[in-house]
């Protein structure tokens, strides 16, 4: 005998959306949080934030419960404003998003502060002028060209800059790749290459735990080590440079003109 149970697509994943049109003036201070679902935040035009939510329950089991709390969320959704102060994704009682995905599209003005989270989800930025921080414990992390500084980790995924006046990176497994960086930068891969341009003066400290890395355009002091992989840096040494490869050359590329003590050693 075979037995055959189905429920409907409805019942197994009850999903949801709502959108919202918010008036500001100047430059806006973003705060985006959710416990899991991507979040992306756009350029758009000046004036004006808008909201634009997808809403995703997790599986059937209690989906009853699920459908009836996404519909509150729809009613109800967790923007805050105050002047250009703008915060989404608090919840009063936290147990109202349990077992739910809100993903996140947004688009600002330019010149906006962003502060972005999520448990479990990709983030994505735009050509944003002010500065960024963000935080995703699994999913990649994309930011576009922008005049700020730039703070960005996640756990697990990958970490793409294209643009910054400084930048902080960090990834637990995930390559790290960062262009255009005005200013000093630190960056950590646990497990992944790890490949940063800069364009301006500034401290350089950067560590993979496996990966080689790659650094071009120093011009300041630098701190950079390899567990597992080659290291190449090209830049002028204005500071003291410390390379270090456990497993893996060493590559310098310097000024004809650089004047430097240089204490070579390797072990293998």
């Amino acid at each position: 005998m075979c037995l055959t149970f189905s429920l409907p697509a409805a019942a197994q994943t009850p999903e949801g959306a709502f959108e919202r049109t918010l008036p500001v003036s100047g430059a806006v201070d973003l705060s985006v949080t959710s416990g899991s679902g991507s979040i992306s935040v756009t350029p758009g035009a000046a004036g004006t934030v808008r909201v634009a939510a997808r809403l995703k329950g997790g599986s059937w089991l209690g989906g009853g419960d699920v459908e009836a709390r996404i519909r509150q969320i729809e009613k109800n959704p967790p923007i805050e404003q105050q002047g250009n102060v703008v915060k989404i994704g608090r919840f009063p009682d936290s147990d109202i998003a349990r077992n739910i995905s809100i993903s996140y599209e947004i688009s600002v003005p330019a010149e906006t502060k962003i502060e972005a989270a999520t448990g479990s989800g990709g983030i994505t930025i735009g050509a944003i002028a002010g500065p960024a921080f963000v935080k995703s414990g699994s999913g990649s992390v994309t930011i576009g060209r922008g005049r700020g500084s730039v703070a960005a980790s996640t756990g697990s995924g990958s970490i793409k800059v294209d643009g910054a006046a400084s930048l902080e990176a960090s990834t637990g497994s995930g390559a790290i790749h960062a262009t255009a960086v005005a200013g000093p930068t630190r960056a950590k891969s646990g497990s992944g290459r790890i490949s940063i341009a800069q364009t301006g003066k500034g401290e350089v400290n950067v560590s993979a735990a496996s990966g080689g890395i790659t650094l071009t355009g120093v011009d300041g002091a630098a701190r950079v080590n390899s567990s597992s992989g080659g290291i190449t840096i090209e830049g002028r040494p204005s500071g003291p440079w410390s390379l270090h490869s456990s497993s893996g050359g060493v590559t310098m590329t310097v000024p004809p003109d650089a004047a430097f003590d240089l204490d070579a050693r390797t072990s293998s």
